[in-house]
């Protein structure tokens, strides 16, 4: 059971790091970004060709992967930015879906339908707790999600950039007034977490099952790991992340339930939703 657990800390991580990211883009501009993953599965899948097929070192093709993620979530975050300013939440979060799908059409036109060669930028165990090996790339990824909330917070309440980033998500049209320019900080807001998103990928991708498709559709049990701090809180998106890939984790080590442990996003995001109209459902149940 707790060889589960531990197991499960290298999904819970990326799970964590990506619902960070969904968090920033919901608080930030305004997005349920549903190409959150799918923006990292494409730079890292273009790191994979470069390493392979180009001879690139490893290190390069893994930094070049990393900025093509950024610089299509940014190419997104243009198109938002641009025609979709005064959209709602919903209209501009649904926008999102399209260039998921183009993602993983084009991914399978230009690199196949099958799981591709990642190699191991992180590898190996780190330590152990109680006998039970604790992997780098766990570490890695937990690390990785913790650092990028901390300093999210940290930029957010004590800088400028923060100040500026918060009165353009809470009063666009103040913001403008006042001179902010929204453009730019929007689609920075993209880049940096389409970045994030790549370099998590790409850490983990080497251990997961690792097609378009399936990579792509992390941001599912981000989205649940998100919906844990009702895409506003920072630090519940990254327990949400831990606690889903751990019971993940767990599950899979037992034999009667392990076929369903794909399912518990999706069991995690009825919950979540339920406990938060538990008030309305039982109002109107009286």
């Amino acid at each position: 059971m707790i060889q589960g657990a531990i197991a499960g800390l290298a999904a819970g991580g990326l799970y964590a790091a990506l619902a960070v990211c969904l968090t920033l883009m919901s608080r930030l501009v305004r997005v349920v970004n549903f190409a959150q993953a799918g923006t990292g599965m494409f730079g890292g899948f273009c790191a994979v060709w470069l390493v392979t097929q180009i001879g690139v070192p490893i290190w390069a093709g893994t930094l070049i992967g990393i900025v093509v993620g950024g610089l299509l979530a940014a190419m997104i975050g243009a198109i938002a930015a641009t025609w979709l300013s005064e959209a709602d939440t919903s209209t501009r979060s649904a926008m999102t879906v399209g260039p998921l799908l183009l993602l993983i059409s084009l991914s399978f036109i230009l690199f196949g339908n099958k799981p591709q060669p990642f190699e191991p930028i992180i590898a190996g165990p780190a330590f152990s707790i109680g006998g039970v090996v604790v992997s780098w790339v766990a570490v890695a990824t937990v690390s990785l999600a913790v650092i990028v909330a901390a300093s999210a917070n940290i930029v957010l309440t004590r800088t400028r950039t923060g100040i500026l980033l918060r009165a353009l998500s809470e009063r666009p049209t103040t913001a403008e007034l006042l001179g902010i320019r929204s453009r730019p900080l929007s689609i920075a807001v993209w880049f940096v977490t389409g970045v994030i998103s790549a370099t998590a990928i790409i850490i983990v991708a080497p251990s997961q099952s690792n097609d378009a498709t399936s990579l792509s559709m992390l941001v599912v049990p981000a989205a649940a790991s998100a919906l844990l701090g009702g895409f506003r809180r920072l630090d519940l998106a990254v327990v949400g992340g831990l606690a889903l890939g751990v019971l993940g984790g767990v599950v899979a080590q037992i034999d009667e339930v392990a076929a369903v442990r794909n399912f518990l996003p999706f069991v995690f995001i009825v919950v979540l939703l339920l406990w938060t109209q538990r008030k309305e459902v039982w109002d109107a149940a009286r």
